[in-house]
């Protein structure tokens, strides 16, 4: 079963005090104690980022580490990423991530992982790489058409409601032909997808959405999608 858990925004970085997604995500992998690696490649590898991670996740029931690859630590990048049940993307430059990781090959390590069967997750930055095109910032203020990595199909663009560009940008570029139809998520909302079709859509707020921005004809549709409230959150243990 391969699974991707895109997030619009939320998880550890923007929503310190509320777990619910990141214990959702970590569920997904089916053990009780899952091997969660941390990749923060589109923060440029930031210290404070990674220790950010490791206070969120070390008080779960999980078994944390980050991949840097600014400051390399092994010669098999393979056997690290394949080796673990959760794979998280953090935020950042989403062009600058996608092109190191194919200098480095991971575009291609992550592509098997999630074939064999490894969660794939992430928000923002961590949540466009998987889809085909996605809406981004990585050139400087102006909102721009990216391609990515293509595991999923159409396109893709988080903070739906925390930036108030996102949404008519996303409109303006599907509408015009320059995006391909796709997901929009809200701040606290997770895109569940198993083998690329949608599964589920959860939130770690009450009032957050998602959206399928489409076009009929001349006509620009965006329908809303209620995501499921993880108000007690899922089944995993916090220590």
């Amino acid at each position: 079963m391969k699974q991707i858990i895109a997030m619009g925004g939320g998880g550890f970085s923007m929503e310190p005090d509320n777990p619910l997604l990141d214990l959702y995500v970590l569920q997904q992998s089916g053990q009780k104690k899952p091997r969660v690696v941390f990749l923060p490649t589109a923060s440029g590898d930031a210290e404070g980022y990674i220790s950010n991670f490791y206070h969120s996740f070390g008080a779960y029931d999980c078994e944390p580490s980050h991949l840097s690859l600014f400051r390399v630590d092994t010669q098999d990048l393979e056997s690290f990423i394949l080796e673990k049940d959760v794979i998280y993307v953090g935020g950042g430059n989403t062009k600058s991530m996608l092109c190191l990781w194919r200098e480095w090959g991971l575009d291609v390590i992550l592509r098997k992982a999630w074939e064999q069967g490894i969660v794939l997750a992430g928000l923002s930055a961590g949540a466009i790489c998987w889809f085909e095109e996605g809406l981004t910032d990585s050139y400087g203020h102006e909102l721009m058409p990216l391609s990515a990595l293509g595991f999923l199909k159409g396109s893709h663009s988080p903070h739906y409601d925390g930036e108030s560009e996102r949404r008519p940008a996303y409109q303006k570029y599907i509408k015009s032909g320059h995006l391909m139809p796709g997901y929009a998520a809200d701040d606290g909302v997770g895109l569940h997808f198993i083998d690329q079709e949608l599964h589920k859509v959860v939130s770690s707020r009450p009032n957050a959405k998602a959206y399928y921005v489409t076009t009929e004809g001349e006509s620009l549709i965006e329908r809303a999608i209620d995501p499921m409230y993880l108000l007690k959150g899922p089944n995993v243990t916090i220590r």
